[in-house]
C-alpha cells in the first residue's frame, strides 16, 4: 500500500526564552520590577515578530488558561477540559454555565480587535463608557495602567475579577500599540494580589508580566511547531475541503467535527481521524464520544 505524501517540514525557529537577567534581576522597587516588566514585554513583541506563530489560536489558547485561573478566583474547579466542553459543545443561544461564561468572554474580547464595541459585547455588565475610560488610561507604563484600571473595576465590583483583567490586558495591548488583546495577566497574577491597592498593586502586576510573557513564550513555540507539523501533513489528505479544515485549525483552539460545517459530518469525522493519525492534531478529551480536536 502506497504511503501517503508529507511535504517536509521546514525548521520552525525556536522562540528564544527571556535573558537570564530579565528572570533572575531583583524586583523589590516598583522601578525595578518595572524594567523587568518593560524588557519581558519588549522581548515578547520581537520574539512573535520574527516566528510563524498562528497568532488567532494562540490568543485563543491563552485565553483557555486565563479562564481556568479566573475561574479558579470564583471558586470554580472546573479545568481546561470541563471549560472546553462548556464553550464548544453547548449549543448556539444556550448557556454555558458560570465557567463556560468566564471562558466565553476571554475567547471574545482576544478574538477581535480592542475597542469599545467590541469589549461592550464581550464584557456583559460593563457600560461602553466605562470601557472608553479604561482604555484611556494614563499611566507611567502600560502596566501601571492595566494595574489602575484593574484596582478601578475591582473597587466597584470586588467580584468582577474576569472583566477587570481582560480589561487590564486590553489597554496593556493598546497602550503597546496592539491591536489585539492577548492575554496575560491573569496568568500569575493571584487572588492575593488583586486585593492589593495602589503601589501594592502596581508591584504585584510588574512582577507577574514576567513569568506570564515565558509562559507565552514557550506556548507560542510549542505551537508554532505544532502549526508547521499540521502543514506538512496536507499534501497527504484527499478531503476537498481539507485545506479550509486546517485553516480553522490554526485558528481555534478546540473545534468538533460539527464545526466542520462544509463538510458531512461522516466525512469531518474522517478527516479529524485521519489529521490524529498523521500527527497533525490532537484528540483533546480522550473520551469515544463528543470528541474535540485541535493543534
Amino acid at each position: 500500500m502506497r504511503m501517503p505524501r508529507i511535504a517536509p517540514l521546514d525548521p520552525v525557529p525556536m522562540l528564544p526564552g527571556l535573558p537570564g537577567w530579565v528572570v533572575s534581576a531583583s524586583a523589590d522597587s516598583v522601578e525595578a520590577a518595572a524594567f523587568r516588566s518593560g524588557a519581558a514585554l519588549a522581548h515578547l513583541e520581537q520574539a512573535i515578530a520574527a516566528t510563524d506563530v498562528p497568532l488567532p489560536l494562540w490568543r485563543e489558547r491563552l485565553a483557555l488558561a486565563a479562564a481556568e485561573k479566573c475561574a479558579a478566583m470564583a471558586g470554580r474547579r472546573e479545568g481546561q477540559g470541563a471549560l472546553r466542553d462548556a464553550l464548544y459543545l453547548t449549543g448556539s443561544g444556550d448557556d454555558p454555565g458560570p465557567a463556560g461564561r468566564v471562558l466565553l468572554q476571554w475567547s471574545r474580547a482576544a478574538a477581535r480587535p480592542v475597542s469599545v464595541a467590541h469589549l461592550t459585547h464581550a464584557l456583559d455588565g460593563i457600560a461602553a463608557e466605562r470601557i472608553a475610560l479604561c482604555l484611556d488610561a494614563a499611566g507611567p507604563t502600560p502596566v501601571d495602567r492595566a494595574a489602575q484600571v484593574v484596582e478601578a473595576i475591582l473597587t466597584d465590583s470586588p467580584r468582577a475579577e474576569a472583566a477587570a483583567l481582560i480589561l487590564g490586558d486590553a489597554v496593556l495591548a493598546k497602550a503597546m500599540g496592539g491591536a489585539h488583546l492577548l492575554p496575560l495577566l491573569a496568568l500569575r497574577v493571584t487572588t492575593r494580589d488583586l486585593r492589593l491597592r495602589g503601589d501594592d498593586l502596581r508591584l504585584a502586576f510588574h512582577r507577574a508580566i514576567v513569568p506570564a510573557v515565558g509562559q507565552a513564550l514557550r506556548l507560542a513555540g510549542e505551537l508554532a511547531r505544532g502549526a508547521a507539523r499540521l502543514r506538512a501533513v496536507v499534501p497527504g489528505l484527499r478531503a476537498k475541503e481539507a485545506g479550509r479544515a486546517v485553516d480553522l485549525f490554526l485558528s481555534r483552539d478546540a473545534l468538533a467535527p460539527a464545526a466542520l460545517t462544509f463538510m458531512s459530518d461522516r466525512a469531518a469525522r474522517r478527516l479529524c481521524e485521519r489529521l490524529v493519525s498523521l500527527g497533525g492534531v490532537r484528540e483533546l478529551t480522550g473520551r469515544e464520544t463528543f470528541r474535540l480536536y485541535g493543534l
